[in-house]
């Protein structure tokens, strides 16, 4: 058994000893569902058919007993397995953490703490708190409610940093004023620290307890109270304006829509993240097998035999299709040894690479169909014993790999490895989202997300910021009266979440230099939708 701590909400703060922990888990349990987001940190690898539990609790929204808690943990590990407890931030930090420890060893489980990044640190560096006070800091943890035993803490004149819920608050702002800290000291109050969501406000300790109760003065922005918080309370806050860096990030609280399914995002989502916003992917295809299966079975004969000098990947699609392929027939990555592989971009040699075959021939900078003919070496009848390359594909793929191999000598057996139809259409929330403008950008990786995303659920409402991959793409948004905001300088996922930054950034400059307060796109004045 062991309590993996994970930070206070950023997965990229997760230790080298909670990435090689998960690794190595039979079973995962975790506080919440949003401690999920960890399993999506390109770092974090979750071996296949590992169950990831939530830990009970009870109706209030409060931990379980810590009993309870263990028996779940004894139950998962009965055969021997190695089960890992995921807690937010440091997990003795918490005592219910601590009480759950001494639980298992009372029913004979040995357990090991990897320790994480504490969120009273943390959070505070996250709001642009610096902890440096020549009065002094001191740090104080409310997670049930305030007592006698505590009061005398809030009297002291240094900083307080306090981590506790939402629903407290009012009770520790009663608790520092009756013990003689002056209504004028700062405060500043920050939920889901250190994650994309994070919101903070600073108000004065005497105005604290209402404005925590509503923190926007708006009824539908009310907190729930359970929910965990972070309070600063002293000199520390008052230079806050000078050192704040995490939510003035280009891209921080804004919305974005990946027209792809999860796995396929994952990278651009990651680098999404990193500038701060919350990625939402909305599949607009399916990808199924092709309708003959005749012709990838002759295909998979053919590279078993010696058929074929080369491979070409043109989609991380190409290389699930002919993996799952392989293993109908019993076959593994070792049945491509001796061939040589070519893969159009790093996420599709990151597939390769996670089947266990390094590539060949990645191109350096065009990650695109003609960019991998560019980077092609030509046929030559001495040092190349064979001219064929096979060529998985989508049944809608252009020519132009195949038409660029050809001109350079080879023969190419273009196969439909896979068929991409139209997703069903999203949920009626993320259809009304998308056309009334509540998203802040939407991030185009080929003419078909768009074609596909305007087919199942309309247009971007015209406030959303339009990003393309290419120029391709762009045209296709414009066919589709949709004008487009920003072009990635090269195709790839990277490169269009960097551009969407960029042009997030000098928005915001442009702002802030004409002297206006810098908003997100969804945050404008409904006007005339693009037609």
């Amino acid at each position: 058994m062991i309590f993996v701590g994970t930070g206070p909400g950023d997965p990229d703060l997760l230790t080298l000893g909670a990435v090689d922990a998960i690794a190595n888990a039979s079973a995962v349990v975790i506080d919440n569902d949003a401690l999920r987001s960890v399993f999506e940190h390109p770092a974090v690898r979750l071996a296949e058919g590992v169950t990831v539990t939530v830990a009970p609790r009870q109706p209030s929204g409060k931990p379980a007993p810590a009993s309870q808690r263990a028996k779940l943990v004894l139950k998962l590990s009965e055969n021997g397995g190695r089960v890992v407890r995921l807690v937010a931030g440091d997990p003795f930090l918490d005592a219910n953490v601590a009480d759950e420890a001494a639980a298992c060893v009372r029913g004979g489980i040995d357990f090991e703490v990897v320790p994480g990044v504490s969120s009273l640190t943390a959070v505070p560096e996250y709001s642009g708190i610096s902890l440096n006070d020549a009065s002094g800091v001191h740090f104080v943890a409310v997670p049930e409610r305030v007592t006698k035993a505590q009061s005398s803490q809030w009297a002291n004149t240094g900083t307080l940093v306090i981590s506790t819920v939402a629903g407290l608050i009012p009770e520790i702002a009663e608790a520092a004023l009756t013990n003689g800290r002056p209504a004028e000291d700062q405060c500043l109050v920050t939920f889901f620290g250190g994650s994309t969501e994070q919101n903070t406000f600073q108000v004065s300790l005497g105005d604290l307890a209402a404005r925590a109760r509503d923190p926007k003065g708006r009824q539908e922005t009310r907190i729930d109270p359970t929910e965990p918080a972070h309070v600063v309370i002293g000199r520390a806050v008052e230079h806050r304006e000078d050192l704040e860096w995490y939510e003035s990030k280009p891209l921080f609280g804004w919305r974005v829509l990946v027209p792809r399914t999860k796995d396929q995002a994952a990278p651009m989502a990651n680098r999404l993240r990193s500038y701060g916003a919350n990625s939402e992917e909305v599949p607009t295809i399916s990808v199924e097998p092709p309708r003959s299966p005749q012709q990838m079975e002759r295909a998979i004969r053919g590279l078993v035999e010696g058929r074929y000098e080369w491979v070409a990947f043109t989609s991380v699609n190409a290389v699930r299709a002919v993996r799952e392929r392989f293993e109908d027939f019993g076959l593994d990555a070792r049945a491509l040894s001796g061939l040589k592989v070519a893969a159009v971009g790093p996420a599709t040699g990151g597939a390769l690479q996670a089947w266990g075959i390094e590539p060949d021939l990645v191109p350096a900078d065009d990650h695109s169909a003609a960019g991998l003919a560019a980077a092609w070496p030509p046929y030559d009848d001495v040092l190349d014993p064979i001219n064929r390359v096979f060529l998985p594909r989508a049944d809608i793929a252009t020519e132009t790999l195949k038409a660029g191999l050809t001109k350079l000598g080879w023969e190419v057996e273009d196969v439909t490895a896979y068929r991409t139809v139209r997703a069903a259409p999203p949920p009626a929330p993320t259809r009304e989202a998308i056309k009334t403008g509540k998203f802040d950008a939407v991030v185009f990786t080929s003419s078909s997300t768009v074609r596909n995303l305007v087919g199942i659920a309309g247009k971007p409402h015209a406030t959303t910021v339009i990003a393309a991959i290419g120029p391709a793409t762009a045209r296709t948004c414009e066919e589709h009266g949709l004008r487009v905001d920003v072009i990635a300088p090269k195709p790839g996922a990277i490169e269009l979440a960097d551009a969407l930054a960029n042009f997030a950034a000098a928005r915001r400059d442009t702002l802030v230099g004409q002297g206006q307060a810098v908003t997100r796109p969804s945050e404008r004045k409904p006007g005339r939708r693009r037609s």
